[in-house]
């Protein structure tokens, strides 16, 4: 009987000795999963329609969204139609057409659990297609004595410079916030670079306006344009967040005898 009971304390005695040379691990395991919500925003664009109520010489509307495709990564794209009309030192016209932008949201804001705000970077492809017309127009003349200012009047009538399309790429520094339960309230600054410049006809009027991009200046490709938005957030599913991983715990060095 004693010889086995010996036994017994011997095996015993081992597998501790090796329980022991693993060390204990006491930090506490979250062992809730959080999920985060994924889908579709879908919206408009507030500040065109306020311009249009306060300026008879424009109208516009623009579509807004996005989809989420990973935790930070959004896809995003913007649909739209304009039309205005500028009075410029020598000419009058009036530009229409539509737009359409493609392109990526990254969100750099650290959110709470169950909140879902941005504040992101993002970049777009810009296309448009739309047209000119040149209302009225002066022309210069070098006989003074018709004209003492040295321009007139073109007797020629409204000029229509159709199928006109331009390309840009488009940064874009915006925010959205959830004022109400998946309603979001967005705004953001864009700068266009135009990456196309189709070649007009001698003696023709160049692009002057580009529906989507704005007022086209002489020299330059650059251009500044502005959204304030309100969506809605369709939530489709949820995604589990994969919790960073732990550091692995330093094993005990034996020391040398």
């Amino acid at each position: 009987m004693l010889k086995y009971f010996i036994s017994t304390c011997f095996v015993f005695c081992f597998f501790l000795g090796n329980a022991q040379d693993k060390p204990i691990d006491t930090k506490p395991k979250d062992t809730v999963v959080y999920k985060q919500p994924y889908g579709l925003r879908v919206g408009v664009d507030l500040s065109r329609p306020t311009i249009s109520f306060f300026e008879e010489e424009y109208t516009g509307l623009e579509f807004v969204g996005d989809y989420r495709l990973s935790l930070k990564y959004y896809l995003a794209a913007e649909l739209g139609n304009e039309k205005r009309t500028r009075q410029e030192d020598v000419y009058n016209f009036t530009t229409s057409g539509s737009y359409i932008k493609i392109g990526f949201d990254y969100n750099t804001y650290a959110n709470w659990y169950g909140e879902q705000n941005m504040i992101y970077a993002g970049a777009r492809v810009a296309f448009s297609t739309f047209k000119h017309t040149i209302n009225n127009y002066q022309i210069f003349d070098s006989n003074r004595y018709w004209s003492p200012d040295g321009f007139q009047e073109s007797g020629n009538g409204p000029i229509e410079l159709e199928n006109r399309n331009e390309t840009w790429l488009e940064a874009v520094l915006g925010i959205k916030t959830e004022l109400f339960a998946n309603i979001y309230l967005g705004a953001s600054v864009r700068l266009g670079a135009i990456v196309t410049n189709p070649k007009v006809n001698e003696g023709e009027f160049s692009n002057l306006f580009i529906p989507g991009f704005n007022k086209v200046t002489d020299n330059s490709i650059f251009g500044i344009g502005y959204n304030f938005s309100i969506s809605y957030f369709l939530p489709l599913y949820k995604k589990a967040k994969k919790p960073k991983a732990d550091k692995e715990i330093p094993q005990p060095i034996e020391e040398e005898n």
